[in-house]
Order: C-alpha cells, then structure tokens, then sequence
C-alpha cells in the first residue's frame, strides 16, 4: 500500500521522496534552441512537470512514459504554476512493491452504485430493437471495461471510471430535456447517450496511464462507436434502417462542430440535446477539476488551452 503526501497537498518549497507516474518524458527546445528535457510526473491527486537542463541522455534513453519512478527534489513554481526540482530520479524495482493503479485517479463515486444505475436504467428502455442493441453492448463481459475505462486522457473525467460517471450524467441531462420537451425521443437520445464514447473503450489503454492505443489513433472512438453500433444493428433481425441512422447520427454528430472531429452536425433533435449535455457534462468536471488545484479560495487557475480562459474559485460557501 503506497502511503506518501499527496502531491496536491504540498506547497512550494516543501520536500519531496515520492514514487510518481511518468506521464509524459520529450526532449523540448528552448526559445535560444538549446535542448532540455521535459517530464510529467503525478500521483492519483495531481500531475507536475519537471524540467532537466543538462545531462540527461542517458536518462532519457532509460526512462519511457507509463514508467513509475522514484524522486526526490522540491516543490518549485513557475510563473505561477507548481513544478518538480528534481535531485534525483530513477526507475522504481520490484522490490519497491508499487504498482501502476496506486498513481490513476479514480472516480469519487461507488462504481457498484454507478453499475447498477446504468443496468436499471437500460431496463427501462421500451424501443425493443434499442433494448436488444443495448443489451449487446452492456452485457456482464462488456460492462467490466467500460466500468473501468477513464472518458478521456486531459480534459474531462480523467479518471479510472470516468466513463461510466460521464454517460450516467448525459444520461440524467438527457433525461431531464425529454421532461421538458417530450418531441424528443427518449430512447433514441438515451441509447446515444450510452454509445456517444463507447469507442474510448478500445482508444484508450489504462492500465498503466492512460495512453491512445493504435487503433485509438487510427480511427478515434467516434468511428470506433459507429462500426460497433453498425455490426450490432445486424445481429438484429429486421433492426430498422432509419433508426440505426438516426443513432449513429447522433454518435457521429456528438462533438458537435466539424473542426472538432465530428463527421456531421447535430440535424435531430435528439443530436442536438446530446452534444450540448456532452459539452455541460465535461466541462463542468473539467472546471471542478483545475478549480481543484488552486489551493487557496478566491485564487486563479492558470490558463487553460482547452477552456481558452483561465478560471476563478470566488471561494463563497454553500448555505445550509
């Protein structure tokens, strides 16, 4: 049982002989072209780069990302942000008893719970083709990986079992819309609700980190869902045609703009009330999540590429 500091809790200046992740390990250039080497090294709560300005080589040649590796050095910043100052840093041994899941974050919420949430609420699905589909997918061997299975390597829900917590909030969104628009097909947009990420079971390896596979790289998990879904629509006899489209159109169409890798845009109701439950769901957990790492209320996080923007934690509790 691995038992050290988390490296959320430590402040600049403080020690650290910790066993961290190696997420990520590039030799980067300088503005005046000189060489370094980069790291990324986190623990379950938080990720931290560290630089290597001289000498490095041969331990770039040892290191590969995925490694877990011992550290000892310093919590410094830059420019606001938290880094390593590394003293030392090797390869864990077996004789150090770590394994790879000591350092991936995992959902906050009972993965049981979450199982049984989903099971149910496929039960309810009234579509007897859509039910049957369901049933393809979500079978006791399936619904192990993707139970496991994190729904993103950055952005949003990166975590062991974040997935499963992200369909399970489409799904409650999506839901919540039908309640107020009921020209929305319930079971077509809860069923693309299920699918939408489907393929980031075969586009991502979490075992170690959390990497793209090859098959990850070559198709994406948007085209990986849509050949799943396409094959299980045959299995069923006489599964109708205009409603294996409109699924996979709301698959295919679910990120929304054609710049950020859909296909097609959202032309359905049920497409349109998918992709915006999406974008809610991920990037409120994106936000909770760098709002997180600001250690002090009423601080700002850095800038965030993806958010365009960075953010602030106003700190106002909640009443009651």
């Amino acid at each position: 049982m691995l038992t050290q500091t988390e490296l959320i809790k430590l402040k600049k200046g403080e020690l650290i002989n910790h066993f961290l992740l190696l997420k990520r390990c590039e030799i980067k250039l300088t503005k005046s072209n000189n060489q370094y080497l980069y790291l990324e090294l986190a623990d379950k709560t938080t990720a931290l780069s560290a630089n290597i300005w001289e000498n490095f080589s041969k331990l770039f040649s040892e290191l590969k990302t995925g490694d877990i590796v011992k550290v000892t050095g310093s919590v410094d910043e830059y420019q606001g942000v938290g880094q390593i100052k590394i003293m030392s840093i090797k390869t864990a041994d077996s004789n150090d008893d770590i394994v790879p899941s000591d350092f991936l974050a995992r959902s906050k919420r009972n993965v049981e719970e979450m199982k049984n949430e989903l099971k149910n609420r496929i039960q309810k699905i009234r579509n007897p083709n859509l039910f049957l589909l369901m049933d393809q997918f979500f079978n006791e061997n399936n619904i192990l990986k993707f139970s496991d299975a994190p729904a993103g390597k950055y952005w949003h829900h990166s975590y062991l079992s974040g997935l499963l917590e992200h369909s399970l909030e489409l799904i409650r969104i999506c839901d919540l819309m039908c309640d107020i628009h009921p020209e929305i097909n319930r079971d077509l947009v809860i069923c693309g609700a299920l699918m939408h990420d489907y393929g980031k079971t075969e586009e991502l390896k979490f075992d170690s980190s959390f990497e793209y596979t090859t098959r990850g790289k070559l198709l994406g998990h948007i085209v990986i869902a849509a050949i799943l879904i396409n094959e299980g629509c045959k299995k069923i006899p006489n599964f109708p045609d205009d409603l294996r489209d409109c699924l996979l159109h709301i698959i295919l169409s679910h990120q929304g703009k054609l710049e950020f890798a859909s296909p097609v845009v959202p032309k359905t109701l049920e497409a349109i009330t998918l992709y915006q439950a999406d974008e809610l769901s991920a990037k409120v957990n994106a936000y909770k999540s760098a709002l997180n790492e600001v250690k002090d209320k009423g601080k700002w996080t850095k800038f965030l590429p993806l958010a365009s923007t960075d953010l602030f934690n106003h700190g106002i509790p909640q009443e009651g």
